[in-house]
Order: structure tokens, then sequence, then C-alpha cells
């Protein structure tokens, strides 16, 4: 029986692509007006997250550090000059960032429904970014009440999906086996195959209906609206 739903929160419940093309347009706007490579910038952006994150997950570097590689590839690949202070200069992204915070439309609507089914079912977040960020999140979109817990890697011991501990710690922050836990989010690897390597039920939300192939027992959504059918299907 699936007793707890943790949702993850960037491109699952919040808008983080969005947020992230209008806040990197304007800081690219406010330091060059009128850049040739503007309308690359929001996807040059999501690429190096993709890149430099990692060497924080890994321990390699702090958080604010790999937030400093980031910007300054950013700067060298769009030939612009490096700011002298990188913290100062990610801090203005960040309120341009923070300016288009929103939740994705069927976010509310899937938890009213999981609310109302009568199943009392825990609803919680794992995610991999950090808490003061990710609760500044879901407080801003009237989220943070429906929530608990809020499980990120300061929580969990330092342990970062795909890592199995983090999954089985995150269960036992809930006190559940694994297998009445269910996870559901973006990241093909992070959100769903990965936690089902430790028994937990692993849901991959496919906003953009790609049709890549999945494998068993991994369940494809393309909207959270599809939530309460897919564990309707797991409890029959």
């Amino acid at each position: 029986m699936i007793r707890s739903i943790l949702f993850d929160l960037d491109e699952t419940l919040f808008d983080h692509r969005g947020a992230v093309a209008h806040g990197v347009t304007r800081w690219t706007e406010s330091v060059a007006p009128g850049h040739a490579l503007l309308p690359e910038t929001p996807s040059l952006w999501r690429e190096l997250e993709d890149k430099h994150l990692p060497a924080w997950h890994s321990g390699e570097c702090s958080f604010e550090e790999q937030r400093r590689r980031r910007l300054r590839e950013f700067c060298v690949r769009l030939g612009l000059p490096v700011p002298p202070d990188l913290d100062e200069a990610f801090a203005r992204f960040l309120a341009h960032y923070e300016t288009a915070w929103a939740a994705f439309p069927d976010a509310v609507p899937v938890l009213d429904a999981l609310d109302d089914s009568g199943r009392g079912l825990t609803l919680g977040v794992l995610t991999n970014g950090v808490p003061l960020q990710q609760e500044a999140k879901l407080r801003r979109l009237g989220l943070l009440d429906r929530l608990d817990p809020v499980l990120t890697p300061d929580a969990l011991g330092g342990r970062f999906k795909p890592d199995p501990e983090c999954y089985l710690r995150a269960a036992a922050k809930l006190g559940l086996r694994p297998d009445e836990v269910l996870l559901v989010g973006d990241n093909l690897e992070l959100d769903a195959v990965g936690p089902t390597h430790v028994g937990m039920h692993g849901v991959w939300l496919d906003r953009h209906a790609t049709g890549r192939p999945v494998p068993a027992p991994v369940v494809t959504v393309t909207s959270l609206s599809e939530l309460p059918g897919v564990i309707d299907g797991l409890t029959s």
C-alpha cells in the first residue's frame, strides 16, 4: 500500500525552467544590452547547471562555489567580462529569477485531488536543492504548508538523488518502508528509476511527451493530473 508521495520540486511542481529563462535574460540584458546571443542564454544556463552542480553533489566544492563557476563560464562563453564579485553578480541574477517563480498549472489541482482521495497520504518533497531556497519557493507558491516533510540533502546526511541511501533515508524519515513510498519527478534517473532500485515506486513526469522508453516498473505520466489514476492502479 502506498502511504506517502514525495514530489521532486524543480520542473515537477515548480517551473524552474521558466524562471531561469526570465532571470538569465534580464541579467544578461542588464550587463550587455542587445547581446547577439541573448535568445540562447536560457539554454546555455541550463547546460552549465548540469555541468557544475555535480561538483557540489560530489563534495568537490561548496554550493556557492559551483554558482561562481557557473557564472564565470557563462560570461566567458558569451564574451562578457567576468564580474569581480561573482557572488554579488549571482545575487542580481537571483533577484530576477525570483520575480518569475510560479507553480505549474497542474500542481495545486493534484494536491487537492490527493487530499480529497480519502487515502490519508503523506505528501512531501524530495529535492536535491538547498533547504532555504527550496522552502522559499514552496512558501511563495503557497504550497509549504501542504507538503511535509521537505527533504533535502541537508536532512539526509548529505545524500543526493540518485544515491540509494538518499531514498532509504527519505523513507526512514517518513517512518515507512520504501515500498510504501512513491516518488514522482521530471528526471527519469533521479526521480523514477533510482527509487525503484531500493523498492520505492517511481513515476516519471514526461511533460514534453517525448515517448522515451522507461524500464519496468517505472510508470510514465505527462501531467500530474494523471497521478491519482496511477495510484489507483498500483493499489487495485
